[in-house]
């Protein structure tokens, strides 16, 4: 299996090439080939596998130079660390209406189901490679993929990493769980502005001849631990199949039916992976994109523009807080029948004039098994208490969102199919939100938040959370976006 550039279709590469670069030198994402198909027989006998083995047989139809046994050691290793037998557990909120929990591994967020597999996979394809230089990791991040990243990487021989986050625009628990990090290899930095002054600063670095060029004379080359890296898309491709087939084994659906699936979407990577799933033969009626009210990807579906000229808006769903949702390229590749040229002028307007336009008939053809709406705070608030007294299950904001959307969908008429709503983190993730939105009196103290909400709830908080509360901060600095380039020429030398 090849891969090629959203940006330059004549740059071929290799899996182990593609994940080892992240990003393409002319700032391209990398995308397969083809997609390979399982038959409906094939996604049937995954019924009988535990998430390690779906998740290897999954990445195996992207990754020809491993072998299967070697996807599984890695998968294996990865989802040890997750604190459930099964890794992405399927729970029945209502009739037709499922939950799916990828907040179980070590911080607690959907991004440790992929971020747990990505180092491994760098460290793998380092090896196949015979690579001698270090790989030094850049992230930048809405709140959850900063600590998952840290986490995964933290102490990896012959990798270091460096996180970057809104300063003014993560939770509290978030940024706690990014600054306390241990590792020799680490480091953490907020940034002046939002998430999107963090991502475009970290994307030029990437695309800088003269960083890579510095950086390869100091025994250095850059990657991505964001879902712009094809290593971190991956992995999320498999929870899809592992939910569909939890459907059919507990014999809420039968194979070949088609259902729905809800996923609330900032960088829209983890609703791509559920379109990479349907191209792959996945029986799917419609992804339906779940946004805050920084509602871009709404108005995309909607009329085809992608317009940047709105205000953003800090909401208590911080990892959502996106308007430059980088992986819609790799989508909008698709849509414009995988012309690199045409995805290239598209992502030149949306640099300097801050939109782009797609024929609207051309998107609803090309991406007709999406939907999309949004859900503004109150609605989100509301949904979190609705929830908890209907069915006593415990949300975060993120999640609401997507719940919130998935009932706005039915109270218009569509037609009722079984639902699956993607979870994307602990709610304690985001207590005092969670607390206020329950009624409950807000606490300044974050842990004294914890403590009510478990006592409000009865759902006991995750260790890793109430450890927090003494955990030493090691990472104090603030940085302009632009001084990213030189934090990183620092390694150079």
């Amino acid at each position: 299996m090849k891969y090629v550039s959203t940006r330059n279709s004549s740059l071929s590469v290799t899996g182990s090439e593609a994940i080892l670069m992240g990003i393409s030198p002319e700032g391209g994402l990398f995308v397969p080939e083809s997609f390979p198909r399982f038959s409906l027989q094939e996604i049937g006998a995954m019924g009988e596998m535990d998430y390690a083995e779906r998740s290897a047989t999954v990445m195996s139809r992207y990754l020809d130079e491993f072998t299967y046994d070697e996807l599984l050691a890695i998968a294996r290793r990865a989802y040890s660390r997750f604190d459930e037998e099964d890794a992405c557990p399927l729970v029945k909120l209502d009739e037709d209406l499922y939950i799916l929990e990828l907040w179980h591994g070590p911080t607690f967020a959907f991004k440790d189901v992929a971020l747990t597999v990505l180092p491994q996979l760098i460290s793998a394809c380092r090896a196949k490679k015979g690579e001698t230089d270090k790989t030094l990791v850049l992230v930048a991040t809405s709140g959850d993929t900063g600590k998952a990243a840290l986490e995964g990487f933290k102490d990896v021989d012959g990798t270091e990493i460096m996180v970057f986050y809104p300063s003014e625009g993560v939770s509290y628990m978030q940024k706690l769980q990014m600054t306390t990090t241990g590792g020799a290899n680490t480091y953490v930095a907020g940034i002046k502005g939002n998430f999107d002054d963090a991502q475009s600063a970290v994307k030029q670095v990437f695309t800088d001849p003269e960083v890579r060029a510095k950086l390869k004379e100091g025994g250095y080359v850059m990657s991505s631990a964001n879902s712009i890296n094809w290593g971190r898309l991956l992995p999320q491709v498999a929870y899809y199949f592992s939910a569909y087939v939890d459907l059919v084994t507990s014999e809420e659906i039968t194979l070949g039916d088609a259902i729905d699936f809800v996923v609330p979407t900032g960088n829209f990577g983890d609703i791509l992976a559920g379109y990479y799933a349907m191209r792959m033969g996945l029986p799917v009626r419609k992804l339906v994109c779940a946004s805050n009210i920084n509602n871009v990807l709404t108005d995309f579906f909607e009329s085809g523009v992608y317009d940047l000229g709105r205000e953003f808006h800090k909401t208590i769903s911080p990892s959502m807080d996106i308007l430059i949702s980088s992986n819609l390229e790799r989508l909008v590749f698709e849509i414009e029948g995988r012309d690199s040229a045409a995805t290239l002028a598209l992502m030149t307007a949306l640099k300097q004039e801050g939109k782009y336009a797609i024929d609207l008939s051309l998107l609803r053809d090309k991406a007709g098994a999406f939907a999309a709406g949004f859900a503004d705070e109150e609605e989100t608030k509301d949904t979190i208490a609705d929830v908890f007294d209907e069915y006593g299950y415990l949300i975060d904001p993120h999640t609401a969102v997507a719940v919130a959307v998935n009932g706005d969908r039915y109270e218009e008429g569509e037609e009722l199919v079984p639902t699956v709503v993607l979870s994307t983190a602990n709610p304690y993730k985001f207590t005092q939100d969670v607390l206020s939105a329950l009624g409950e009196e807000q606490k300044a103290d974050p842990f004294e938040a914890v403590k009510a909400l478990t006592l409000e709830s009865g759902v006991e908080p995750p260790e890793g959370i109430t450890r927090l509360e003494k955990a030493e901060v090691r990472f104090r600095d603030v940085l302009a976006a632009d001084e990213i380039k030189q934090i990183v020429l620092k390694k150079a030398k």
